[in-house]
């Protein structure tokens, strides 16, 4: 079993501080493995709501949940909406016998509703596929062609891995999605995917999606909420300095899982990876992905000009700003987006993360890293 400690660490410092603590993330990241480390499946206190039998604990909720102590664990909410206020009820008793856990399949609709009915009194983790720390260097190239989905990344062979991500993408848009209250098809949701796929590392023109699909732009930018609520896509945000210069305003989209990125692109195998007009693309969005797994920051962003200059990522530290570039060579080096940014944005330093082996500065506050650094699970800006 692949262990996950700082995930679990998370968990378990919010439910020390949080009445609630909801784990959100992709159906099939992990979530019941992980509730399943802190709380035996067949405690009392558990109660899975895809067993018919744990629904049916539920039939008289107030009657079943009061009782509990301790840690409850509660899998697979979004099956039960109406627990919502129950739980809010169950919290705001003065002695705080219990605290929850509550794991959910990400939707719209699931976070509105914890938001809505339990403010003030949950916490919200976020999970998502393995990471190279968690892994280890030298999963990298197979974590970047298949994935982090665990059942995607640990199958037996690349051909397993691809019917596991195409039954994904299948079992998604055609039951999940419904089961949520959507009511696109799901074969044009599929097209409208695939065609995101292509944009993966682009900024996002709903234009140009909307006269291929014969759809209107706001049809485009519901469905691309609807797959960001899912945590299939990111939509990065760019970051506006004070500049007299054009910055641009609109996001930049990424497939956030690259097993999934590759599916919907038709890569199946390394070779073809290599050879595939968006390989520098996936290379991107897997380093970013990557990085926002391991690093600790506030807040992400992309920046760039209309003259050219643009960074990758920016992470926000409280008030310090730090730039990645994702560059796939042999031989990184400083480029003129990178002096700009350093004195137009005053960023504190800038990592160059590329696919060799040496660390190595290439100028005052810029430095190259070796992207298998990020296995070591140390933050690359501590002690700046």
């Amino acid at each position: 079993m692949i262990r996950r400690p700082s995930i679990l660490a998370a968990l378990n410092s919010a439910l020390a501080r949080s009445r609630v603590v909801i784990l959100v993330g992709p159906r099939q990241s992990g979530k019941t493995t992980l509730a399943r480390e802190l709380l035996e499946e067949d405690s009392v206190n558990y109660f899975d709501l895809e067993d018919p039998a744990g629904l049916a604990r539920l039939d008289e909720p107030i009657t079943a949940l009061r009782p509990l102590k301790g840690l409850v664990v509660i899998d697979e909410i979004q099956r039960r909406p109406d627990l919502f206020p129950v739980l809010r009820v169950l919290v705001d008793r003065r002695d705080m016998p219990a605290r929850f856990l509550i794991l959910g399949s990400a939707s719209g609709d699931l976070l509105r509703q914890t938001s809505e009915s339990l403010a003030g009194r949950m916490e919200r983790v976020i999970i998502g596929g393995f990471s190279l720390t968690e892994l280890g260097a030298e999963a990298k190239q197979r974590l970047w062609l298949r994935g982090g989905f665990p059942l995607s990344y640990l199958a037996d062979s690349d051909a397993d891995s691809i019917a596991w991500r195409k039954n994904f993408i299948q079992t998604l848009l055609e039951r999940d999605f419904p089961q949520w209250g959507v009511r696109v098809p799901a074969a044009a949701l599929q097209r409208f995917w695939s065609m995101v796929a292509h944009y993966h590392g682009q900024v996002w023109n709903a234009a140009e999606p909307a006269r291929a699909l014969g759809v209107s732009e706001s049809t485009t930018r519901r469905h691309l909420d609807l797959l960001t609520d899912a945590f299939m896509i990111r939509q990065l945000q760019p970051y506006h300095a004070n500049l007299k210069k054009r910055q641009v305003k609109s996001p930049k989209i990424y497939v956030r899982d690259n097993g999934l990125l590759h599916q919907l692109l038709g890569i199946d195998s390394m070779k073809t990876l290599l050879t595939h007009p968006k390989l520098g693309a996936s290379w991107e969005g897997f380093v970013i992905e990557q990085m926002l797994k391991i690093e600790p920051h506030d807040e992400a962003f992309f920046w760039a000009t209309h003259q050219g200059a643009e960074i990758d990522l920016i992470l926000r530290r409280g008030s310090a700003l730090f730039g990645v570039e994702c560059k796939r060579t042999d031989t990184p080096r400083l480029t003129p987006s990178i002096r700009i940014a350093l004195e137009d944005l005053k960023l504190k330093y800038v990592i160059v993360l590329y696919p060799g082996v040496q660390r190595f500065p290439l100028a005052n506050q810029v430095e190259a890293v070796p992207l298998q650094t990020l296995a070591e699970g140390v933050s690359l800006f501590d002690g700046l």
